[in-house]
């Protein structure tokens, strides 16, 4: 029997840091695990076979008898019991707790690592989720190699519509649903052996959580960056509720296919408009991505121009007083503006339509409220548009204009109207040919000055702008120098001003549901006056509810928690009401990689020693999805903080990092005719209608740069990956893989994919290669197992000195797997551990010296195996903690050389010599090589012809032959 022993800390105290290294003590044949902390001793015995790993042959040896093989499953090395022996270790020891506050020790430097917070699903993981977790940890374990403090926490974005309508369908409470998501989700985490602080787990949906999301909440309400305002929102009458833009798909919602309009309702607004220059301009520092820091630049979209004023006529072509005010980026262009065009919800709309035009405009303004914001300005939508009945006058030239209502412009951006220039705007160009409006060219390309059938949007030389009318002139002009001139004279005429916008709206931040943070406000019974609800009184729980249902009024669904809605104001006694929506998904993700840091305070968000030292988050990694509102709305949040005092860095993220995605593997689609018949892929423009139909892998071969059917090689196939959805059944659970192949395994296979930033498909198959270089990997190091199946319980390395060959072959792995994950190469360093392996198969012996530092590298990639050899190698300690290899200088220098020899002026073969080699030396080592002795043995040198390493070229004696000899 081998005893383990596992020193268990007294509870409930938390172990110090040196609690980390569980001690693995070493005596004969016996091997025992215990940890000096206390008084408190457990000891579990095993049976030897427990460290033998009974029946785990490597694939494809016959050293296991016909019964073994039927009894268990032949594994190509045991991960099945190492992998949960070293989670049970990591977890039942906090391997990877990050050290508190008293243990920091200023002295060390800190890495934050850390995921995108992920949404807890009822589906689970799927092969996707792992892979930046794989990098983040990687990276994790490595910086815990190198010296680092590392804070690398996991934790759940719980709050959301997906539980909360599992709630409406099937009654069940979403907390109860939440809970049972969160607990599949940590399961497989930890079955992937990611070295996270579970310590540290947070959950939005726990109020000692967001207590704090509220806290935020009132400061931003303090700053007069909370307030409320009549909004546009999806209303679905047949369901009675306020959709999110997501559950709206053409015109309907996505359950049901209910009919949905665009309905003003009093909203939440934060004012993320405030801090737009900020945002914009603190992108620079950053190190994200410049795709990413782009997308944010677009959102924001700040634009300089101009708003300029149009005058409505009368019927008897008379200026009135209303005015319709445009903004523009191109007031050079303002003399080709042939119409103006409003926003279906324009204020100005109803006081700007003739009596003829009033029912067709209604109609169409009844049409646009069921369509989304995205859907109205999508680019490749037909423009749609109809006559107001009235006309405006251009201030620049006197033309009066047509007025038009077209829903591709949105009220909430700009002033809801626009000067429509047709000639150099694509959507105008495209409104104006379809209405048969007029097109007046004012600007000229530089490089074609004739071609007036396209709208040319580019800057260029300004024609056909000038009005004696007026006065004003900017012909000839520049587009830039032209612009000014127009932004000049409207200010001048007040006709308008110089004007800076913004695309970015302010942040709409209320829901009509209930699975989300109650809003801290109450309203006065006597007139409705917002009061915040003291600090001391947070968290503000939500009430348990049976029903939640939408009401059917627009009401939220906790409008019917009665008594909890019914309350009164606690600083002037007064009878009040809650606020009954709630706060939106993005509010728990905005502040959560604050909340990591000190996860258990209960009288601060953070406090300031521990955010001054964890911040900001050194890595961030997560999907593109987010780059543009979660990214965007955690650095609004974290500026007001900055600006309150409770951080003190002004950006959240120092470097973001996007992974790609894994798509599902390849799908092979065969086209039919009406026939039935296959027909290949390059006729279907000619094919029309037809039908597709899947078709087995078994069943398809490449050829050339195409796929086709084996059984006719004509029929040339469609080959495809998608993302991966339960609707294209296409989706690979992770557990599967893990009982297949092995946890290390799996996540070896995600970093050798490609490029961690690159999307990939998925390869079933694929696996199996990374999967025989670990096996390769444990064979090298622990031996082939023994004739039962099993394995020795010690490695076969030997404590002898090692050869320079296999210094120099360590030290450029450790060079490359190095350089590799710092650079986020992953792929790039397995290759150079595969490489290593291949070296060290030649070998006799392998030096533990050498052994042990690869088993090092390898760790962060393949913990579990890593561990168990690191173990079997007879050490005491994880390895969590050990020092990750340095490279040594000296052996990365090439002081070998090929050079190529030369036999009587021909190139015969070459020889591996050190750069400072001698003739002499070169020649003897051509003299004993293989292949070039069969010209040397028993041959006269004539001359030996040497240049250090270039070559060496032999001259023989010729032989000569008497005639008439034999």
């Amino acid at each position: 029997m081998i005893q383990i022993q596992w020193l268990l800390p007294p509870q409930p105290v938390a172990p110090p840091l040196h609690h980390h290294r569980r001690s693995l003590l070493f005596s004969g044949h016996r091997r025992s695990l215990h940890h000096r902390h206390s008084s408190v001793v457990t000891t579990f015995s095993f049976p030897r076979k427990y460290f033998g790993f009974r029946a785990c042959n490597y694939a494809g040896s016959d050293s296991v008898s016909d019964e073994s093989k039927e009894s268990v499953k032949v594994r190509a090395y045991p991960f099945h019991e190492i992998e949960q022996r070293w989670q049970k270790f990591w977890d039942d020891n906090r391997t990877f707790r990050t050290p508190d506050d008293d243990e920091l020790g200023k002295s060390k430097p800190k890495f934050y690592v850390l995921d995108m917070f992920p949404y807890p699903s009822g589906a689970g993981l799927h092969v996707g989720h792992p892979l930046g977790y794989t990098a983040t940890d990687i990276l994790a374990r490595f910086k815990r190699m190198q010296g680092f403090n590392v804070l690398h926490p996991m934790g759940w974005d719980a709050f959301g519509l997906p539980a909360e309508q599992y709630a409406i369908e099937t009654g069940t409470h979403p907390k109860i649903t939440t809970i049972k998501n969160i607990d599949r989700f940590r399961t497989q985490l930890k079955s992937l052996g990611f070295s996270f602080d579970w310590d540290r787990e947070i959950s939005t949906t726990e109020p000692d959580y967001y207590k704090w999301t509220q806290w935020i909440f009132l400061q931003l309400l303090k700053k007069g960056l909370a307030y409320q305002a009549e909004v546009p929102v999806n209303w679905c009458p047949a369901l009675g509720t306020v959709l999110a833009n997501e559950e709206v798909i053409d015109g309907v919602s996505e359950r049901g296919g209910h009919p949905v309009i665009r309905k003003p309702m009093k909203q939440w607004m934060l004012k993320i408009t405030a801090y737009a220059d900020r945002l914009l301009e603190d992108l620079e520092d950053l190190d994200w991505p410049e795709s990413i820091k782009e997308m944010q630049r677009n959102w924001i979209g700040k634009s300089q121009g101009a708003e300029v004023k149009f005058c409505v006529l009368s019927r008897d072509n008379q200026e009135t007083d209303a005015k319709i005010t445009v903004y523009t980026t191109r007031p050079d262009t303002i003399f080709g503006a042939t119409y103006l065009v409003l926003a279906p919800e324009h204020p100005l709309l109803s006081s700007v339509v003739s009596e003829a035009q009033q029912t067709v405009v209604e109609e169409y303004k009844e049409i646009a409220s069921r369509k989304s914001d995205l859907e109205r300005t999508e680019l490749q939508k037909e423009k749609s548009g109809v006559f107001s009945g009235c006309y405006a006058r251009n201030p620049v030239n006197g033309e009066a204009i047509p007025i038009w209502v077209a829903d591709y412009v949105l009220g909430s951006y700009g002033t809801g109207a626009i000067m429509a220039v047709p000639a150099h705007d694509s959507r105008d160009h495209e409104f104006a040919k379809k209405y048969d409006i007029p097109i007046h060219w004012v600007v000229t390309s530089d490089e074609c000055c004739d071609d007036f059938e396209k709208p040319f949007s580019g800057e260029g030389d300004v024609i056909n702008s000038s009005s004696s009318k007026t006065g004003l002139d900017i012909n000839g002009l520049r587009s830039k120098e032209a612009a000014n001139k127009v932004i000049e004279w409207v200010e001048k005429t007040g006709n308008g001003n110089k004007k800076v916008n913004y695309k970015l709206r302010d942040w709409l931040f209320a829901r009509q549901r209930y699975w989300g943070e109650p809003i801290p406000v109450v309203f006065l019974d006597e007139n409705g006056e917002t009061i915040p609800i003291p600090e001391t009184e947070l968290p503000l729980t939500l009430p348990e509810l049976d029903d939640f249902t939408p009401t059917g009024t627009g009401d939220p669904p906790l409008s019917k928690a009665g008594s909890w809605v019914k309350t009164v104001d606690s600083s002037s006694g007064k009878p009040a009401r809650r606020e009954t929506n709630t706060m939106p998904q993005w509010a728990g993700s905005c502040w959560y990689y604050l909340r990591f840091m000190d996860p258990k305070n209960s009288t601060q968000l953070v406090d300031k020693k521990k955010e001054m030292y964890w911040g900001p988050v050194d890595v961030y990694v997560g999907g593109a999805e987010h780059a543009v509102l979660h990214l965007l709305y955690s650095r609004f949040w974290h500026k007001v903080l900055y600006d309150i005092g409770v951080v003190s860095t002004k950006e959240p993220f120092k470097c973001v990092i996007n992974q790609g995605i894994i798509l599902g593997e390849v799908q092979y689609m065969a086209c039919k005719d009406q026939y039935g018949n296959f027909v290949s892929a390059e006729s279907l423009d000619a094919l029309g209608e037809h039908k597709q139909e899947r078709i087995p892998e078994e069943k398809v071969m490449k050829s050339g740069n195409s796929f086709v059917l084996k059984d006719d090689p004509s029929i040339r196939l469609i080959a495809r990956a998608h993302k991966m959805s339960k609707s294209r059944g296409n989706v690979v659970n992770p557990d599967d893989v893990v009982a297949e192949y092995g946890a290390d395994s799996l996540r070896l296979y995600e970093m050798f994919m490609g490029p961690l930033r690159d999307s990939k498909t998925w390869n079933t198959s694929g696996i199996e290669g990374v999967h025989r270089f670990l096996a390769r990997s444990w064979r090298l190091i622990v031996g082939s197992p023994l004739s039962d199946g099993t394995y020795e319980d010690q490695t076969v390395t030997v404590d002898e000195k090692p050869s320079l060959e296999q210094l120099k072959a360590l030290h450029r792995c450790i060079d490359k797997v190095s350089d590799e994950i710092e650079a986020t190469r992953f792929n790039t360093g397995i290759s150079a551990m595969m490489e290593f392996v291949n070296y060290a198969y030649k070998w006799n012996k392998l030096p533990k010296s050498i052994i042990e530092p690869f088993v090092l590298l390898l760790s962060p990639y393949a913990p579990h195996m890593a561990e168990e050899l690191w173990f079997r190698l007879g050490h005491s300690t994880t390895l969590a903690y050990e020092p990750f290899p340095k490279a040594n200088p000296a052996y990365l220098k090439d002081t070998t050389i090929t050079l190529p020899v030369q036999i009587n002026g021909k190139t015969r073969g070459t020889i591996q010599v050190e750069v400072t080699c001698t003739e002499d030396d070169a020649f003897k080592l051509a003299s004993l090589d293989q292949k070039l002795s069969k010209y040397l043995d028993g041959k006269s040198v004539k001359k030996r012809v040497y240049v250090p390493g270039k070559i060496l070229n032999v001259i023989l004696e010729r032989e000569s032959t008497k005639v008439g000899s034999r």
